[in-house]
């Protein structure tokens, strides 16, 4: 079959055209990943800590769940989150932890694992509070003000992920702060830095486009007054 030339040019000029619009496309695109990465950066980094000697007072400090083991390995971003939070409390900076994770199946519970090894450091149960419905970081920041009545609070995990959990708690009206705490070192961070770029474009499209909201919200649970009731009880014994 032979194809006359000026219908070649025409496929040629088709797929110049088709081939440039993806170009522009493209470009686009992650120009405005890269966009959303370094704004929410930018809005962020006053509200961070890198030093608990820097950390004031503060009545709640929220803890963001992770598995405490990868296969049989201790998972060093679950093992800094708690050693900072047992050290901030021995110092008397934070009083009470709200744990927040993913409470998936009865063999995988991230809150009671935290709960677990905050009261083996000594900490008081009626200083610890679990929210179980914390399967994302929307989830943990927004109910720990509509269901725990939290709107000051000191987020505890590490620095990349510090920048969008303050960024969820800003748009939602929150006043946190975030500690952050260092990662593995024996691994190197990129992986985690390219997840994390596309993590925030899709917490920014959460926010602004889909209006997400947290997967369970539930009966409100307010931290003080469990913490008032406990102190009545414990007077009344």
């Amino acid at each position: 079959m032979i194809i006359s030339q000026d219908r070649l040019q025409l496929a040629l000029k088709w797929l110049t055209r088709s081939l440039t619009a993806l170009a522009i496309i493209l470009v686009l695109f992650i120009s405005g990943i890269v966009l959303i990465d370094r704004l929410i950066s930018w809005q962020t980094q006053s509200s961070i800590y890198h030093d608990i000697a820097d950390v004031p007072k503060y009545d709640i400090g929220l803890v963001l769940g992770t598995s405490k083991y990868i296969g049989h390995t201790l998972n060093t971003y679950y093992s800094h989150r708690i050693e900072a939070a047992i050290e901030l409390h021995r110092q008397g900076k934070v009083n009470t932890f709200l744990l927040s994770g993913d409470n998936a199946h009865r063999s995988y519970n991230e809150p009671w694992t935290m709960k677990r090894d905050l009261l083996k450091a000594g900490i008081k149960e009626e200083n610890i509070h679990l929210d179980y419905a914390g399967f994302r970081t929307l989830d943990s920041i927004v109910r720990a003000k509509e269901i725990f009545l939290a709107d000051h609070f000191l987020i505890i995990t590490q620095d990349f992920h510090c920048e969008r959990a303050l960024y969820i708690a800003r748009y939602n009206h929150i006043n946190a702060q975030c500690l952050a705490v260092p990662g593995p070192v024996e691994t190197s961070g990129l992986s985690i830095r390219i997840r994390e770029v596309f993590a925030r474009t899709k917490a920014f499209l959460d926010l602004y486009i889909l209006n997400s909201q947290p997967k369970f919200l539930g009966p409100i649970k307010p931290i003080w007054q469990a913490r008032q009731e406990e102190s009545s009880n414990q007077e009344l014994n």
